[in-house]
């Protein structure tokens, strides 16, 4: 997968904005406000990955099974996953973990902005 198609799918997730809210090279993906994917333009390494929340028990068996996939750099590493675009990861896989990282994001909403997303039209 490539950035161009990662923001496809980031931006297809119903009610998604994108923005630079850290500096003017992370582009972030947020429903409802809330941070659930995040891309460094121009990374330090060379190679582009996307980092995602992640349930913690599903995180141990990615990073088990895909070289492609490590521990994120956000607040915790338990709830996040660097993901690499151009690895062994699946595109498929790839945009299956942009919808599990939206669900982790709604499910700790309060329960009415959680019920207003639900509410709201299109999108994943």
């Amino acid at each position: 997968m490539n950035i161009e198609e990662l923001r496809e799918h980031c931006l297809a997730v119903r009610g998604a904005e994108e923005s630079f809210p850290f500096n003017d090279t992370i582009l972030a993906f947020k429903v409802m406000s809330k941070l659930f994917a995040y891309i460094d333009l121009e990374p330090r390494s060379g190679r582009l990955r996307v980092e995602m929340k992640c349930d913690p028990d599903r995180s141990i068996e990615l990073r088990e099974r895909y070289e492609g996939v490590s521990f994120g750099h956000f607040p915790s590493t338990l709830l996040w996953n660097a993901v690499y675009l151009e690895s062994d990861v699946p595109d498929a896989l790839i945009v299956e973990l942009i919808a599990h990282s939206v669900d982790e994001v709604i499910k700790k909403l309060p329960r009415a902005k959680r019920q207003e997303y639900l509410d709201r039209d299109g999108g994943l």
